[in-house]
């Protein structure tokens, strides 16, 4: 089984885990997340690779941010990850690359690398952002980060605090590869 196989599998089964938590069928949570029951089920099972923007929704159905669902499902425990450790997931859309920095404990902080590639974007919907306050860090290249109607056109070094939750869009309009991190503080 391939890294990335394992990650899937981990993802469906928690997402899965959080489903029936609640006690939601498959249909409850396609109806709260706005996405089919079909996507969901083969997301479970594994047999699909989740889309950054499937997880933003689903996260958001949960009352989790994406990292917080992100980390239940991702290995790891201690306070010291070594990058070799450290999770990653691809979004099978666009190649953007999700590594989650941060060791697995009780502090209300996640730190997120994120690479994204060039002329490739990602939407979020509001719901991914609805229960936590969040930084983007510009580490190298150039991002444009669409809030509702607001465009920031960030460069290497500038950081954003994000407002309140909103549709958004990460997007590298460039010609070269953006990495960036995001701090996301939850529980406010």
């Amino acid at each position: 089984m391939s890294k990335s196989d394992d990650i899937d599998r981990r993802i469906g089964a928690r997402i899965r885990t959080e489903r029936e938590s609640r006690g939601w069928s498959l249909t409850d949570l396609a109806q709260k997340a706005s996405v089919s029951r079909a996507m969901i089920y083969k997301v479970e099972r594994g047999d699909s690779s989740p889309t950054a923007n499937l997880l933003g929704k689903l996260s958001g159905a949960f009352g989790l941010s994406m990292s917080t669902l992100m980390a239940r499902a991702e290995n790891g425990k201690g306070r010291l990850l070594r990058k070799q450790d450290q999770q990653t997931w691809t979004d099978p859309n666009t190649g953007y690359v999700r590594r989650h920095v941060s060791p697995r404990s009780e502090m209300p902080l996640d730190l997120v690398h994120i690479t994204l590639p060039a002329g490739e974007e990602v939407p979020m919907p509001a719901a991914a952002y609805a229960f936590l306050r969040q930084l983007i860090w510009v580490l190298d290249g150039e991002l444009v980060f669409i809030e509702g109607q607001a465009r920031h056109e960030m460069q290497e070094g500038d950081c954003l605090e994000l407002g309140p939750p909103m549709d958004c869009i990460f997007k590298n309009e460039s010609h070269r590869t953006c990495t960036y991190a995001v701090a996301v503080l939850s529980g406010l």
